[in-house]
C-alpha cells in the first residue's frame, strides 16, 4: 500500500495516527506530495484523487481511496488492534456521527476559517478567497469547541469511554486551529484536559 499524503498536514496527521494506533506504519509506504508548488493539482495526481486534496490511500491493486474517513475506515478493517470505527451496530453509528460532527463543527471550519480569511497557502495556491465565508467558520469552530468541551464534561472520548477515530478528527482540528491562531477559550477546561490526554498516546506522539 502507498498513502500519498503531505507530513504534518492536518488531515495526512489523521490517517498516521490511525496507522499507528493499528501499530502499521511499516505496511505502508508514504509518497510525499510537493502541494505548495502544485503538485496535487496536477494530471498525475487528479487521476488518483480527482478533489486534488492529501491524503489518498492506493492499494496494491491500483485502488485508491480518498477521504480520511474512508481511508480510516480502510486502515481499521485491515489490521489488527483497537477498534477506531466501532464493532457493533451501535458503536458504529455513534462514532460515525461524532467524527463528522468533529471534521464539520472544528477541523472543516477551521479549514475555511485559514483559506479564506488568513492568507492560507499564498497566492498561488488560494486562488479564490471570501474573507466574510471565512470569518463566519472561524465562528463556527469557536462554536464547536464549546459543543465538544460540554461533550467531554461527561464523556471520556468524544464517542464515549473509549478513544476512536473521533478523537482523532478532532485533536487534528485543534492542532490545525493552533497554526491558525484559533485559541481555545481558556474556561473550555474539559476539551483542554482531553486535548492533553490525546497527545499523551503513543500513536500521537
Amino acid at each position: 500500500m502507498k498513502i500519498y499524503d503531505v507530513e504534518g498536514f492536518p488531515n495526512p496527521l489523521r490517517v498516521r495516527i490511525a496507522l499507528a494506533e493499528k501499530n502499521a506504519v511499516d505496511k505502508v509506504d508514504f509518497i510525499a506530495i510537493d502541494v505548495m508548488n502544485g503538485e496535487h493539482r496536477g494530471d498525475p495526481f487528479i487521476a488518483k484523487n480527482p478533489a486534488a486534496s492529501v491524503p489518498v490511500l492506493e492499494l496494491d491493486d491500483g485502488t485508491c481511496i480518498a477521504e480520511c474517513s474512508a481511508i480510516i475506515e480502510y486502515i481499521d478493517h485491515t489490521f489488527d488492534g483497537i477498534s477506531l470505527t466501532g464493532r457493533s451496530a451501535k458503536e458504529r453509528a455513534v462514532i460515525s456521527m461524532m467524527q463528522r460532527r468533529a471534521e464539520s463543527m472544528v477541523l472543516d471550519a477551521v479549514a475555511t476559517y485559514f483559506h479564506h480569511a488568513t492568507e492560507g497557502l499564498g497566492p498561488d495556491l488560494e486562488t479564490y478567497q471570501n474573507k466574510e465565508w471565512g470569518n463566519k467558520q472561524g465562528e463556527k469552530a469557536l462554536a464547536g469547541f464549546k459543543y465538544f468541551n460540554d461533550i467531554l464534561s461527561t464523556n471520556a472520548y468524544v464517542a464515549g469511554e473509549t478513544f476512536t477515530v473521533a478523537d482523532i478528527t478532532l485533536f487534528a482540528g485543534l492542532g490545525f486551529a493552533d497554526f491558525a491562531k484559533i485559541a481555545i477559550p481558556n474556561e473550555y477546561t474539559h476539551l483542554i484536559t482531553w486535548r492533553a490526554k490525546v497527545a499523551d498516546r503513543p500513536s500521537v506522539k
